[in-house]
């Protein structure tokens, strides 16, 4: 496992934007798919990116594609969130996880369960 911090979040106005980092220790993060949800109290831990080990493929879910950005820099450790044009309906605490990446394609990293290792969340708020 590896063990993850995410930081960045904070109180914004709608419209405006907020880059969220995931920082990782441990030598097998650079092979690993990375994730980012978001959780609002009493709804279900939602997938909102997910990037694979080499950055080179991606997937944004319908409800933020074209203002989230997910992007992750290896030599660094880190996944990056940025979020844009950001809405009341974006606030939750977002969690970033990773799991080892078996190469067989994002659609196997949809869920929370299929991921062993979380940070401890970060909160977002977009006032209106």
């Amino acid at each position: 496992q590896v063990q993850l911090v995410e930081s960045g979040g904070g109180l914004v106005q709608a419209g405006g934007s907020l880059r969220l980092s995931c920082a990782a220790s441990g030598r097998t993060f650079s092979r690993c798919v990375v994730g980012w949800f978001r959780q609002v109290p009493g709804k279900k831990r939602e997938l909102v990116a997910t990037i694979s080990w080499s950055g080179a493929n991606y997937y944004v879910t319908n409800s933020v594609r074209g203002r989230f950005t997910i992007s992750r820099d290896n030599a660094k450790n880190t996944v990056y969130l940025q979020m844009n044009s950001l809405k009341p309906e974006d606030t939750a605490v977002y969690y970033c996880a990773a799991e080892s990446d078996t190469q067989l394609g994002l659609t196997h990293y949809l869920s929370r369960a299929d991921f062993g290792s979380w940070g401890q969340g970060t909160q977002v708020t977009v006032s209106s």
